[in-house]
């Protein structure tokens, strides 16, 4: 979902190194470009699932402690090694509040009081916040017109999903605040990881790995001091969170990895606006979300301003 310059971009998604070298997979990787799209669509009705037993801290807890531990398997298959050095180690602490443990709390508690196909469409902005973030962060990126007049469009959208007409009726405005937040937060996680850990060697699911296992720290110092210990473990709100971890964070990484190896990243990125509408459709089917007109048009806006944010001169 992380799911992810902008949420998942040329570099790899979390780790801003090279991607991996190029391999051959048996499957079509239009198929997996799909099951990529559906597994981080349906991440934010997982969470939604998930926090109606788990305090929000403890969602995203398990969240990254499953998607560490998805990856740590593949990297002892592969016999890959942590990476090394105390600086790089540091750099991955921020990253990991950045990129997982901030991003990943703030979902979990906006979803206590906003429809999960709305958190969806919220995280959709996360390429608007980082082209407005990156032109004054990277001197490399420089505004253009298409790029600022995605910038305006996409925020015109977002007004268009909360019914700003209509004085925000019937929107949390909390819980919608601090999904776009969340949005946010990938974007300078981003930037980050771009200035610091670049060129740092390693795989892409070695540093994403440690990074996960970092984040599974600082949750459990955050769990301890702001929340108890689970009394119970209802079967669908475990399965939910495992399946957050194992799948929407572990799993789905190690696939975008590969996609961004064989299609490039231009192509494995444009999952990115598939995630919303995915988001929407298992909210409303699923769970019973409402849906006005304003939601899916809204949301297309916020699409077309985002892609428009990433257009570069050729």
């Amino acid at each position: 979902m992380s799911a992810p310059a902008t949420p998942r971009t040329a570099i790899s998604p979390t780790t801003g190194a090279s991607p991996a070298p190029r391999a051959v997979s048996r499957v079509d990787w239009r198929l997996r470009f799909a099951l990529l799209s559906v597994v981080w669509g349906f991440s934010f009705l997982l969470i939604k699932v998930g926090t109606e037993a788990y305090a929000p801290f403890h969602v995203a807890l398990g969240r990254v402690f499953f998607g560490a531990l998805a990856l740590m398997a593949v990297l002892l298959l592969r016999r890959e090694p942590l990476p090394r050095g105390r600086r790089t180690w540091m750099h991955l602490t921020v990253a990991a509040l950045l990129l997982n443990t901030a991003p990943f709390s703030l979902f979990s508690y906006a979803e206590l009081t906003i429809p999960s196909s709305l958190a969806g469409i919220c995280n959709a902005t996360s390429p608007l916040w980082g082209m407005a973030l990156s032109l004054v962060a990277l001197s490399e990126d420089r505004p253009t017109r298409r790029r600022v007049a995605g910038l305006g469009l996409g925020f015109l959208g977002v007004l268009t999903v909360l019914g700003a007409w209509q004085g925000f009726a019937g929107i949390d405005a909390k819980g919608t605040a601090l999904a776009l937040l969340a949005s946010l937060c990938y974007p300078i996680g981003w930037i980050y990881v771009r200035r610091t850990l670049a060129s740092v060697p390693g795989s892409p699911v070695a540093l994403t790995g440690s990074q996960l296992l970092l984040s599974t720290v600082q949750l459990l110092l955050v769990s301890a001091v702001f929340t108890t210990a689970p009394g119970a473990f209802p079967l669908w709100p475990t399965l939910s969170v495992i399946a957050l971890g194992a799948l929407g964070t572990g799993m789905a990484l190690q696939m975008q990895y590969g996609l961004v190896a064989e299609v490039g990243p231009t192509t494995a990125q444009m999952v990115t606006y598939f995630i919303p509408v995915i988001a929407t459709a298992a909210g409303v089917a699923l769970l019973g979300e409402s849906l006005h007109w304003n939601t899916p048009v809204g949301a297309a806006i916020v699409l077309v301003g985002a892609a428009l944010t990433q257009a570069r001169r050729r």
